[in-house]
């Protein structure tokens, strides 16, 4: 007699030494061998039983080796070095961690919950290669809570709910915590994240929701209320440097094999025109490296390659796919192109002042510095000729605080060029001078007893 189950276990009862040919949990088997024993109990005279009574012999279990256990973890390995560079460079501790320092910083809150593995419910919102999803991988690696990540493009209702339920399952059985990453939350509808709220009040699980949007317009105001709420600020150019630096000097995450010589230009150029997103620039760092063949004579590179890769300017200019522009924030190109700015302004030539717009834009100029300029041109330069021209610059300087970039040089160039078309009159600006000058040469004048109040004399009686 065979008995075949669903993953084909095969019992010969005809041999004196029951074997199981596939493998079986240890319980399982005894529970089908005492089964099957009693069943030829009941067919052999009672001398047979009483031995079927006796202990039974040992099970042998013929182990059989995973086929694919090797070439899952060679795939796990070969998807490690395939992914991108700010992929494989992502810190696994907050030492390793760049930037946000307002809330990670020794003795920050924040800090303090992970290090203590305190962690409450999170809201971390930002803009895109800030750290969000990399907070949440450092958090994973820190805490000892199970940490499952969903997307909020990608995840339904019915994932939603059986993540929810094993946590609570898992924290009722084992105690152990639950972590829910859910990234780009802010595509989760009203229902979706409504699932969370009672497992989140009840602490059955911790959510770290990542958006690129203010949480308070696109999250839910109960998960709100029921969270911390973190702003990470887009890295310095100093910040993306240093992992520029870190990427090139590391040999097994990063690009420490190749034999890479970067200049300072390159390194700084990559920084700026990053724009704060460490993704964006790790990424055009890696691009510039694997495209840009070594000393030597060859047209390629590897690991092994003897040649030294010169990072330039030109290189890192295609790699971000951004020309450098000639431009210091703190030095004569900064005043010397504001300057060029204004006084195009002032000499009604619009289509200059537009051009010195866009390469201040383009070098990476604070917009707020370029609408304060306008302001103050309104009104020196303008004045009087035109009084609306006041009201359009400030109108400009709310419209681009509220906005932002990259959508902020629009009202710039509408002022700017609102500017140039407009009368000057510098009448009040010169008569404020004057006055001044007068001022400063003179004893100062008093007033005039005609122009003093009255209403309140310098001697009362009594």
């Amino acid at each position: 007699m065979q008995i075949a189950s669903r993953k084909v276990w095969v019992i010969n009862l005809q041999s004196k030494d029951p074997s199981l040919s596939f493998g079986m949990t240890t319980r399982g088997a005894f529970s089908l061998l005492h089964s099957i024993r009693h069943y030829r109990c009941r067919l052999q005279p009672l001398a047979y039983i009483y031995r079927c009574a006796q202990p039974a012999r040992a099970v042998h279990f013929h182990l059989m080796h995973d086929l694919f256990a090797k070439s899952e973890a060679e795939n796990l390995e070969r998807v490690s070095a395939a992914a991108p560079l700010a992929a494989r460079m992502r810190p696994s501790t907050l030492d390793e961690f760049v930037g946000q320092e307002h809330i990670l910083a020794p003795g920050k809150l924040l800090r303090r919950a992970i290090e203590a593995d305190r962690l409450p419910s999170l809201i971390i919102s930002g803009p895109p290669g800030s750290g969000k999803t990399t907070l949440a991988y450092v958090i994973a690696e820190m805490t000892h809570s199970e940490f499952i990540r969903l997307s909020g493009v990608e995840s339904n209702v019915a994932e939603m709910r059986k993540v929810v339920a094993a946590a609570a399952n898992r924290l009722r059985t084992s105690g152990r915590k639950t972590i829910v990453f859910i990234d780009e939350i802010h595509h989760f509808n009203k229902a979706q994240q409504d699932i969370l709220l009672p497992d989140v009040e009840s602490g059955n699980l911790r959510l770290i929701g990542a958006t690129t949007y203010n949480p308070y317009f696109y999250v839910n105001s109960a998960l709100v209320s029921r969270s911390l709420v973190f702003r990470l600020e887009p890295l310095t150019v100093e910040q993306l440097e240093i992992l520029v630096d870190r990427a090139l000097a590391d040999s097994e995450r990063g690009l420490g094999k190749y034999n890479v010589k970067m200049e300072a230009d390159a390194r700084r150029h990559l920084a700026k025109l990053s724009d704060g997103d460490a993704r964006k620039c790790l990424n055009a760092l890696e691009v510039g490296v694997l495209t840009t063949p070594p000393t030597g004579g060859t047209t390629s590179v590897s690991f092994t390659s003897d040649g030294t890769i010169h990072f330039t300017l030109r290189v890192a200019e295609e790699s971000i796919q951004t020309k450098a522009v000639v431009y210091d924030k703190k030095g004569d190109a900064h005043y010397d192109t504001i300057s060029a700015f204004i006084k195009s302004m002032r000499a009604s030539d619009a289509k200059s002042a537009i051009y010195w717009l866009a390469k201040m834009l383009h070098a990476g100029e604070d917009f707020r510095f370029i609408a304060r300029r306008i302001v103050i041109f309104a009104s020196e330069d303008v004045g009087l000729a035109d009084p609306e021209a006041l009201p359009l610059a400030i109108a400009a300087q709310q419209a681009v605080e509220f906005v932002g970039m990259p959508e902020a040089r629009i009202p710039l160039a509408h002022a700017t060029a609102y500017m140039c078309r407009a009368k000057k009159s510098r009448e009040a600006y010169e008569a404020l001078g004057a006055a001044s000058e007068e001022i400063e040469s003179e004893h100062t004048a008093k007033v005039p007893e005609h122009l003093k109040n009255k209403h309140f004399p310098v001697n009362p009686e009594g």
